[in-house]
């Protein structure tokens, strides 16, 4: 512990409680705070910012845990969500739980009642600590501003030690103003990086072994490969040895999309037909089918690489289990094929099977896009998206379809490039991951971009987000691809028409939102730029206009076919749902 007393002045100076919080938080590198004001945090907020941090105010709870946890996976540092009591903190649990299920580090500070208050019925009262539990690693009160810094820098720790995620720290609303003699304070060194820990060295040999037998391998990147910065291994343990691989949603652009050894257009048959498969980061989850027929064969052989002991063997017994940190078992598997080098052969049967599938799937998806009937569909947007993106950009992505379809149109080419609905399938993440990434790339890339691409339901669960958009004139390029429902909709005049049969609460389907609706006026009112477009055209001109102009945030609202579908996919489920 390092005593900064001599640093904030003489025996008698006092500290506040807020601004114990403040520095606690600046001496644990943290960087971003994101949240929603009010007693009793504000004071919070405004400590921070005096510190250097950056705090940005959001519309919703919720949208600001999503955005604090997307600093997370992003920068390896968790960012912060502050929250005001009892349904501020609950709002935020959604947010704490998508942490958790991704494996991103995340800090949520809750406001809570005043301890002298306790179980009279306080002000927002609610067991913000054992409800947090749930949701969270770890979940304290510090028992007085003195053990604040401990609390703080145990929190930090916690939510990037091992498998990372979400932890609470719960103040009292008498400790922020609170005023503590300044040399009572003992701030905790930062905290070092997560220790790297290596797999054993037999498993290493087995599992060479078992790749060298394979017939049909296939590797699987997930987004814990991205997380741990593993690109420029994997990538050479790719090359090294001719390996088809398959990202997963998040695990785009740990390789580029457009290497010769993608096998993404051809997911199902990849998945289908491997006879060993090497997992970097990704888990046998509803994602990936659960490693079980009939998305595999019975007696596929997974590798699973993964930095949590808990994860190995989930629905799956695998071949061999290599427990530790991804980018240091990959070096552990690059050394082992260094001494003994291996290849596999790239004009072998698979190989061909593999590139045959992708020609046909690539040949389907452009047929789809050259379609020039309007409304247009999910694929001729997607197309003239990709056209115009730049290789750089950060792509955001949530809805159903949109994000589906969208997932194999729309390229990345740079690691951790690529934000979702992730593990927990959430809705809503969209604008929070979208302000989270534009920060960084402020941060570390001026002149970055940040496409974030909405299906019209998903936009309207964070919508309001737009204003912060704003208000901060952040880099982000909008695109709402509007069906005028959930899944489907229905066009303006079969809406109306339904409409002479009764009240649309008892006679609207439920997936069918307001056709038509002109989001990009959200945008336009808090001095942004809007587009409606019905043509490809249209679109191609505005995102030209919007990447063009970097001086404001622009929203392209696209009016699509109301009965745009994904092509028929290998399994007739698949096409229905979003695996």
């Amino acid at each position: 512990m390092s005593d900064r007393s001599a640093e904030l002045g003489d025996g008698n100076e006092t500290v506040s409680g807020a601004e114990v919080i403040a520095q606690a938080l600046k001496t644990q590198d943290v960087g971003y705070i994101f949240g929603i004001v009010g007693i009793p945090v504000t004071e919070v907020a405004a400590a921070a910012q005096k510190l250097g941090i950056r705090y940005v105010g959001m519309r919703n709870e919720q949208a600001a845990c999503y955005a604090a946890s997307a600093i997370g996976y992003l920068t390896g540092r968790p960012g912060v969500c502050l929250v005001v009591s009892g349904p501020g903190l609950i709002h935020a649990l959604g947010g704490m739980a998508n942490a958790n299920m991704n494996c991103w580090p995340l800090i949520v500070i809750g406001g809570s009642s005043e301890r002298s208050q306790e179980t009279m019925g306080a002000f927002q009262e609610f067991p913000q600590v054992e409800a947090c539990r749930l949701y969270s690693k770890f979940s304290a009160r510090p028992s007085s501003v003195e053990a604040i810094p401990s609390i703080i820098e145990k929190a930090v720790r916690s939510s990037i030690y091992g498998r990372p995620g979400a932890c609470y720290v719960d103040i009292p609303a008498d400790f922020v103003n609170l005023q503590v003699n300044v040399n009572s304070i003992k701030y905790v060194e930062c905290c070092m990086p997560p220790p790297v820990s290596m797999a054993a060295t037999s498993a290493v040999h087995m599992a060479a072994s078992v790749i060298r037998s394979a017939k049909q391998p296939l590797i699987i990147i997930g987004k814990g490969a991205a997380y741990a910065c593993a690109e420029e291994s994997i990538r050479k343990l790719v090359e090294q040895c001719k390996l088809p691989f398959l990202p997963t949603p998040m695990g785009k652009g740990v390789i580029p999309d457009n290497h010769p050894n993608c096998v993404g257009a051809a997911r199902s048959r990849a998945l289908q037909f491997a006879d060993v498969i090497v997992l970097f980061g990704a888990r046998l989850n509803w994602i990936l089918h659960f490693g079980l027929p009939p998305r595999y064969q019975p007696d596929v052989k997974f590798i699973q690489v993964d930095i949590c002991a808990e994860e190995l063997g989930n629905n799956v017994k695998p071949a061999v289990t290599l427990l530790g940190d991804i980018n240091a078992v990959t070096k552990q598997l690059l050394e082992e094929f260094d001494r003994i080098p291996w290849q596999y052969p790239p004009e072998s049967e698979w190989w061909e099977t593999l590139r045959e599938k992708m020609r046909t799937n690539e040949a389907a998806s452009k047929e789809l896009a050259s379609k020039k009937s309007l409304p247009m569909n999910y694929y001729t947007v997607f197309y003239h998206v990709q056209e115009q993106l730049p290789r750089d950009c950060f792509v955001v992505s949530e809805g159903a379809n949109t994000m589906d379809i969208g997932r194999t149109v729309l390229q990345n080419y740079l690691p951790r490039h690529r934000l979702d609905a992730g593990t927990f399938g959430t809705m809503g993440v969209g604008l929070g991951f979208a302000i989270a990434a534009a920060l960084v790339a402020e941060d570390r890339s001026p002149g970055q971009r940040v496409i974030c691409v909405e299906g019209d339901s998903a936009f309207g669960f964070s919508g309001m987000e737009v204003e912060t958009i704003c208000r901060y004139n952040l880099p982000i390029v909008l695109l709402v691809v509007n069906n005028n429902g959930i899944y489907q909709g229905f066009a303006t005049g079969t809406w109306k028409e339904m409409l002479t049969f009764g009240d649309a609460t008892t006679v609207a389907p439920p997936i069918c939102l307001l056709p038509n609706s002109h989001y990009e006026q959200i945008m336009t009112a808090f001095g942004g730029k809007g587009y409606f477009v019905q043509t490809p055209e249209e679109l191609q001109e505005s995102l030209r206009q919007s990447l063009a102009d970097t001086t404001k945030p622009s929203l392209i609202n696209i009016m699509i076919k109301p009965q745009a579908t994904r092509k028929a996919q290998d399994f007739h489920w698949l096409t229905r749902s979003n695996m």
